[in-house]
C-alpha cells in the first residue's frame, strides 16, 4: 500500500498542479464559453493575436517593466542583505532581536497601509510615478525576506576559513570573492530568487507607487480581468506566470544537491 501511494503521489501532485493551467489554456483558446457547456462553443486565437499581435506592444511593454522592476529590486535585495545577514548570523550585539522585530513589520502590517504611508513620503520626495519609487515600494516587502533568508546561511556558516585565508596573504577583498561567496551563493539565489518573485507579484503598491504610468504586467492583467474578457486575461496570464516558473525550474535544477559549504 505504502508503494502504491508513493506511486500515485506524483501524478497527483502533478494533476493538482497542472489543472489551473489546463483550464486557463483551455480559456485562451476560447472564442465563445458560456454555461452550462463544459466546453466551448467556439475555438480561436483571438486572446493570442491580442498578446502578439493586436496590442503586442502593450503586453510587450509591460513584460519588459515587470521584468526591469523585478531583476531591479532582487539585486538591491541581495546588496543590501548581504552585510546585514552577515552581521545579523555571526554577531551577537545589543538590539538584535529588535532589528529581528523591524524586519517583519512590513511583512505583518497590510500591504495597503505601507504603500499608503510610502506614498504621501514619495509625493515629497518626487519618488512616486516613477521606476525608482516602485522599486523601493518593493523593497519593502521584499528585502525582509532576502535578510531572513541569508540570516539562516550565516547562521551556518563558518568563518574560520576566511581566517585561514588571510593568514596565507589573502586580501579581504579577495576573501569575499574567492572564500564567502562561493560558500554563500547558493542562499543569495534563492535569496535573490524569493525578492524577484515577490516583486514579480505587486500588484496593489505597483498601482499606488507607480499612479497608473508604470504599468507591469500584475497591473495589466487586472485591468483585463475588470473589463470581463476571459480569454484574453487567460491569455495575459499564462505570459504572466510562465517567467516565474522557468525561474523556480532553474533554481531547482541549479540548486539541487548543494548545500552551504563551510557549516560548522
Amino acid at each position: 500500500m505504502r508503494a502504491l501511494g508513493t506511486r500515485l503521489l506524483a501524478p497527483a501532485i502533478l494533476v493538482a498542479v497542472g489543472l489551473p493551467f489546463a483550464t486557463l489554456g483551455v480559456w485562451s483558446l476560447a472564442e465563445r464559453w458560456f454555461f452550462p457547456d463544459l466546453w466551448p462553443q467556439a475555438w480561436g486565437l483571438r486572446a493570442w493575436r491580442y498578446v502578439f499581435a493586436t496590442a503586442g506592444g502593450q503586453v510587450a511593454a509591460a513584460l519588459v517593466q515587470s521584468v526591469a522592476v523585478a531583476t531591479a529590486t532582487s539585486l538591491v535585495s541581495v546588496v543590501v542583505a548581504l552585510p546585514a545577514a552577515r552581521a545579523l548570523g555571526l554577531y551577537d550585539f545589543r538590539g538584535k532581536d529588535t532589528i529581528s522585530v523591524l524586519l517583519t513589520l512590513p511583512v505583518i502590517v497590510p500591504p495597503l497601509s505601507v504603500a499608503m504611508g510610502l506614498h504621501l513620503w514619495f509625493i515629497r520626495l518626487g519618488l512616486a510615478e516613477t521606476f525608482v519609487g516602485v522599486v523601493a515600494v518593493h523593497l519593502t516587502f521584499c528585502l525582509p525576506y532576502a535578510v531572513f533568508v541569508l540570516w539562516g546561511v550565516f547562521s551556518n556558516y563558518n568563518p574560520d576559513f576566511e581566517s585561514q585565508a588571510r593568514s596565507l596573504g589573502a586580501s579581504q577583498l579577495r576573501v569575499w570573492r574567492q572564500v564567502m561567496l562561493p560558500m554563500v551563493m547558493p542562499g543569495l539565489i534563492v535569496a535573490g530568487l524569493f525578492a524577484f518573485l515577490l516583486s514579480w507579484s505587486q500588484y496593489l503598491s505597483t498601482l499606488i507607487i507607480g499612479g497608473g504610468r508604470l504599468t507591469t504586467l500584475p497591473v495589466l492583467l487586472f485591468a483585463l480581468m475588470g473589463s470581463g474578457d476571459r480569454p484574453v486575461a487567460a491569455a495575459v496570464s499564462i505570459v504572466f506566470v510562465l517567467p516565474a516558473f522557468v525561474a523556480l525550474l532553474f533554481s531547482a535544477r541549479h540548486l539541487g544537491g548543494q548545500s552551504l559549504a563551510g557549516v560548522r
